[in-house]
């Protein structure tokens, strides 16, 4: 990181008494909409935080295409208030998507959005969206961050409904958890609001804009522990109810009625989980309002994170499965087949006829015939074959000592052709932001089922978007095997794969792409990638390079059967 200084934001001190003496600020990247600004205009203060009274200063008038360090080019603008711009951009030398934040150098929180940003890349918690640069440079200072574009914000997963308890439950963990670390290390969010936090497909929320958000706000609070508290359990609230625990509308959320106070979720919604609507409470204990069984509020992330742990687990609920209908026996089963059936008077059952024993039926008679006739026609003719190869062997004998394999005219290998069984699979994802590309469906793409497919993700070009080079799935063959042929078959149009495998020697699985070696290449919709010469691997990386466009205009690629013969 240029010019990466040491000295962490003053933001919030581990008791959380001292006034706040740095800047923090509002989430505004990865996509943030300028409805969601408004939103939080319309939240509500919670009584510690203060806004700066800077003049209103011009955004700086930048463009697509704009490059920063000859290395970060600006694409989309997703923010422009304040006199800041938040952008979605590229590092064309890493070749991935990243969020930039532009302010002039001149800006009256250009100074504290540096410092914010040094000492949030300097956390190096994965919980927390990355800084990955801080700058200022040509009179402008700019923060460049992770981008996520797999992740799910907050705000979208609220709109669908209110959570399952297991997911409310993992999400007030998890975030306690991260910013209790944040505040020990002196660090405050401050806008810790739906749009600030995004869950990966893996399940795992993170955090982004710590301490820079409130700094590009200009944003400050007495009690930032308090600050941030209140902000989780107000997520936890949203989550439980899906509504927004204050009397204005917010984030897509309504509000609470006016004039009935702060109800608890359970009183708000039937069904919430008791442990959890009380976790809320203690958490928004605020002007008078108190959790139903009177414990003490929290009033820090740590506090809460202790809550959340004395809880019982939550577990997560049971797979559903339809139950199989019950067998119904047909009337040909039950012996009623060819009967009466309104036959009057009552009828005895009668015994199902005893079924022949095998083989003494007249068609078991003619099976048994024809079997033994076509075993006397295998005997006699592989009495002639052997005859007629001893009658050759006197006419033209040959060393036994100098061939073994009849001239030499067969295969000399009798393990080529053979099917080699795929262990286990992975997806292989190394230049991509979380590492992963739809894990969960990797079995499809050697289930011998050919309807079902792997995808990788959406990309606005064949050629991944110019994120990363390709992506790929590691075969696991269980032990070093002979690799002739690997049969790739792909749905939705021609795809550019190359095939490459791991060292013969390797004693485990490559981590990284240049641990595998490439072997050959091919592209269409059922590519045979046969190497020059059979190679000898147990871990094998079948790599897509180039993919198919889809319907909707975008581009992705889906594999639906790996064969791999010997």
């Amino acid at each position: 990181m240029a010019e990466r200084s040491t000295a962490a934001v003053d933001v919030a001190d581990n008791g959380g008494d001292d006034p706040l003496t740095a800047q923090a600020g509002k989430a505004t990247t990865d996509g943030a909409a300028e409805s969601q600004e408004t939103a939080e205009k319309d939240a509500p203060d919670t009584g510690n935080e203060r806004k700066g009274t800077e003049p209103t200063i011009a955004t700086p008038e930048l463009h697509s295409g704009h490059k920063l360090a000859r290395r970060y080019r600006l694409e989309e603008c997703v923010t422009r208030l304040d006199g800041f711009s938040s952008w979605r951009a590229v590092d064309e030398k890493l070749r991935r998507a990243v969020g930039v934040h532009l302010l002039p150098a001149d800006h009256p929180r250009a100074r504290s959005v540096l410092a914010a940003a040094r000492s949030s890349a300097l956390l190096g918690d994965p919980r927390f969206v990355q800084v990955l640069d801080a700058v200022e440079e040509n009179d402008l200072v700019y923060v460049v961050h992770e981008w996520l574009p797999d992740a799910t914000e907050l705000t979208a997963l609220l709109a669908m409904g209110p959570m399952e308890p297991h997911d409310a439950y993992q999400l007030v963990d998890q975030l306690s958890q991260a910013m209790a670390a944040a505040h020990r290390e002196g660090l405050a969010h401050l806008r810790l609001t739906p749009g600030a936090v995004l869950r990966s497909s893996t399940g795992q929320y993170r955090i982004r804009g710590l301490a820079v958000n409130a700094a590009l706000r200009g944003i400050t609070a007495d009690r930032p522990q308090r600050t941030d508290t209140e902000a989780i359990g107000a997520l936890l609230y949203a989550a439980l109810t899906q509504r927004w625990p204050y009397h204005s509308d917010a984030y897509g959320l309504s509000g609470l009625p006016k004039g009935v106070g702060l109800l608890a979720p359970d009183q708000v919604r039937a069904g919430v989980h008791r442990g959890l609507s009380e976790l809320a409470m203690r958490a928004l204990v605020n002007d008078g309002a108190t959790a139903s069984r009177q414990e003490p509020p929290c009033t820090t992330p740590d506090e809460l994170a202790k809550a959340v742990a004395a809880m019982p687990r939550i577990r997560p609920p049971e797979p559903t499965f339809a139950a199989r209908p019950e067998y119904q026996r047909t009337t040909y089963q039950q012996g009623t087949y060819g009967r009466t059936a309104n036959r009057p008077g009552p009828t005895a059952p009668q015994p199902a006829p005893a079924p022949p024993a095998p083989l003494e039926s007249r068609t078991g008679r003619v099976l048994k015939w024809g079997v033994a006739a076509l075993l006397i026609a295998a005997l006699g003719l592989g009495s002639w074959q052997i005859a007629d190869k001893l009658i050759d062997r006197d006419k033209d004998p040959v060393d036994p000592g100098t061939s073994q394999t009849g001239g030499g005219e067969k295969n000399d290998d009798p393990k080529a052709g053979l099917p080699v069984s795929i262990v286990d699979a992975h997806d292989f994802d190394p230049f991509g932001q979380d590492r992963t590309e739809k894990p969960a469906a990797i079995k499809n793409s050697y289930d011998g089922d050919p309807s079902t497919s792997w995808n990788t993700d959406l990309y606005k070009t064949s050629d991944f978007g110019r994120l990363k080079s390709g992506v790929g799935i590691v075969l696991d063959l269980g032990k070093v095997q002979q690799v002739g042929t690997v049969d790739v078959s792909f749905l939705g149009g021609s795809t550019s794969v190359e095939l490459l495998a791991a060292p013969e020697d390797a004693t485990s699985e490559p981590t990284s792409f240049d641990g595998f070696t490439k072997v050959t290449e091919g592209s269409g919709s059922n590519v045979a990638l046969k190497p020059g010469e059979p190679v000898q691997s147990r871990y094998v990386l079948v790599w897509l390079t180039d993919l198919p466009q889809d319907d909707g205009g975008d581009y992705r690629g889906k594999v639906s059967e790996i064969k791999i013969t010997s």
